[in-house]
């Protein structure tokens, strides 16, 4: 092979590595040191064959000075490698272009990790900038300089002197050579083979327990949050997300910051951090601060990926606070993870956690653990959103089948009160109504079998069929009978309704009370002077026999009477002995008599609710007529 034809050759092989190593390098996961020494190596390959090929074209025997300019170099290498004390050798703009063993060991991580990153991100913010203004004064005054600082170390800060010098290379940029002595560190006694062995084998073992123990404080975390979540009893976003982050507060991260998306917006929705006066201080004033466009959080939910920033470089990357300092050096944060709180299909907003100087950094097993608990987050707050939904439109359907107001007639006195049953969330078959009838008032009230859409419906036929035929007929059980008939006419999937229906007319210095009753409890009639009568229930329901004869009973009412009607939420409230309310009904309104209306539902109201413990099993529906002077 002629001399041309092996150096093309020779030229396409280091082409081809060059283009393996830099495709290797965009690999997720790469490892950068093993690639930089790779790099090196075929440089010196690169730098061999060209000398060879200078000797050869000149007739120049002194190949024995390029050997000796290549040992010179390994040597130089391996004396920068094996240094006892942590160097680092920084570009112009203070990044680092090498850092050594001793280096990479302080740091916690491998020194290709280090390659490329500014050498004050692994410092604490307030050395930082005093560092970048002695590199400065290095570059331009040539002169040796120091800074006191810490180093942000993987099981917290260390106090550290740091001394830069400039050294000057032949058709090279000055670079910069730093080195960072520890206190009390035997930086000049070299360590043995044996003692090096002995350091990497604890070095191992030491991980191998904080990786046991990381491993296990995730797992715990992922299961209080799960059980958080689970016990969460009030279907409450905001209630959920304060009390995931003050959970997360102090375990995890020092800081935890919580964005929801809301009109089209990303906002601050809570902010938890240390458990002390300055920090809860710090907190209010975080949480009165969006997001801007260009911050981390913004980005993490446009995009829908997450951020870790072991080292986090800028300050600027939650925004800043007040008076336009950083937020980030506010909270006196170093290392980040931001991720989005989505359920796979809806991004909901960001989770930020951000650690504090001695905390060590976030790792990548930390972003999987943040990853899965957005994640649970969001479901969540999705199941709240979805059952507030659901509340609203049963609380605009319930209140559709309510009267507004209840009208206002000379000598009759009107209240009623409706609460829901505490165990559902669904609309309630409940409902009543006071309205005109052909010969003076009318008072329904009545009650559908089950709950939800398809009772609602029912509800609503019943109502307005009732109130539609008694504008016409003057007997409230014929009334009934054609609701009935309406009602069997209609797919209700075999519900039914118990109704009551009262047509009242005066009559001298009386009035005149004729009732219609399908299968409906009640009413009570609490006369002036305190006795009580409860009336029974009878007929059947409507809505299930075509032939159904409801019944019927005529009563009349004096000045200062009063007519109680409800639903059997009231009779069938239990008490913590089992009891039923029914059973202490006629005592209780017989100790309210001669109260008005308002003040009798009021007291019932507030009576069933106490005895029941605030755990309603049904829905409550009360409405009263008290009887004023009759001129």
């Amino acid at each position: 092979m002629s001399q041309g034809a092996w150096l093309n050759e020779t030229l396409a092989g280091l082409a081809s590595r060059r283009d393996a190593l830099r495709h290797a390098a965009k690999v997720p996961g790469a490892d950068y040191g093993a690639l930089l020494e790779a790099a090196l190596t075929e440089l010196d390959g690169a730098v061999e064959t060209l000398a060879g090929e200078q000797a050869a074209a000149t007739g120049d025997e002194g190949t024995g000075n390029v050997e000796a300019l290549r040992a010179e170099r390994r040597l130089l290498l391996t004396m920068f490698q094996q240094a006892p004390v942590p160097l680092f050798l920084l570009e112009q703009d203070g990044t680092i272009r090498r850092a050594n063993a001793r280096a990479a060991e302080m740091l916690g991580s491998p020194s290709g990790y280090a390659t490329g990153k500014a050498l004050t991100v692994f410092l604490d913010l307030p050395s930082r900038a005093a560092v970048q203004t002695q590199l400065a004064a290095v570059a331009r005054t040539g002169q040796t300089r120091q800074a006191e600082c810490r180093v942000l170390a993987p099981d917290g800060s260390l106090n550290a002197t740091l001394t830069a010098a400039l050294i000057r290379l032949p058709a090279e940029a000055p670079l910069f050579i730093v080195t960072i002595a520890q206190p009390g560190a035997e930086a000049g006694q070299p360590r043995s083979p044996a003692s090096s062995v002995r350091s990497r084998e604890a070095t191992r073992a030491n991980s191998a327990d904080r990786g046991i123990q990381s491993m296990t404080q995730r797992m715990d975390m992922v299961t209080a949050v799960t059980r958080l979540l689970l016990d969460n009893s009030t279907f409450s976003e905001a209630v959920t997300l304060q009390r995931s982050a003050r959970l997360l507060a102090g375990e995890i991260a020092s800081w935890v910051i919580v964005d929801v998306e809301r009109d089209g917006r990303l906002r601050r929705q809570f902010a938890a951090g240390p458990r002390n006066p300055q920090s809860d201080a710090l907190a209010r004033s975080v949480r009165s601060i969006d997001p801007e466009p260009d911050s981390v959080p913004w980005q993490v939910h446009a995009t829908r990926k997450p951020v870790l920033q072991a080292h986090a470089d800028d300050p600027g990357v939650l925004g800043t606070g007040p008076g336009g300092t950083p937020l980030l050096m506010l909270l006196g944060a170093t290392s980040l993870i931001c991720v989005p709180i989505s359920d796979g299909t809806t991004s909901y907003g960001t989770l930020t956690l951000a650690r504090l100087v001695g905390e060590g950094h976030f790792e990548v097993a930390d972003l999987a653990l943040a990853q899965d608990l957005g994640h649970h987050l969001a479901i969540a707050m999705r199941v709240d959103r979805m059952f507030r939904r659901r509340s609203e439109v049963a609380e605009t359907l319930q209140a559709s089948l309510l009267p507004t107001r209840l009208p206002a007639v000379a000598g009759l006195e009107f209240a009623a009160a409706y609460i829901g049953a505490t165990q559902w969330q669904e609309i309630s078959g409940d409902f009543y109504d006071v309205f005109r009838s052909r010969n003076g008032w009318a008072i329904a009230i009545g009650d559908v079998c089950g709950k939800g859409q398809d009772a609602a419906a029912m509800t609503a036929a019943a109502r307005h069929a009732i109130r539609a035929f008694a504008y016409h007929d003057t007997d409230p059980t014929e009334v009934l009978v054609k609701a009935n008939e309406i009602l069997l006419a209609g797919d209700y999937d075999e519900r039914f309704v118990t109704a009551k229906l009262a047509f009242i007319r005066r009559h001298g210095r009386h009035l005149r009370v004729r009732l219609g009753s399908a299968g409906h409890p009640g009413p009570a009639v609490v006369r002036a002077d305190g006795r009580v009568e409860i009336l029974e229930g009878d007929g059947l329901p409507l809505g299930l026999f075509g032939n159904a004869k409801p019944d019927h009973a005529d009563l009349d009412l004096g000045e200062g009477d009063l007519l109680f009607f409800y639903t059997d939420g009231v009779t069938d409230a239990r008490g913590a002995d089992l009891s039923f309310f029914e059973d202490r009904l006629a005592d209780e309104l017989a100790a309210v008599a001669g109260r008005s209306a308002a003040e009798t539902v009021r007291a019932v109201q507030e009576l069933v609710t106490a005895f029941s413990e605030g755990e309603l099993r049904d829905d409550v529906t009360i409405l009263a007529m008290k009887v004023g002077r009759v001129s």
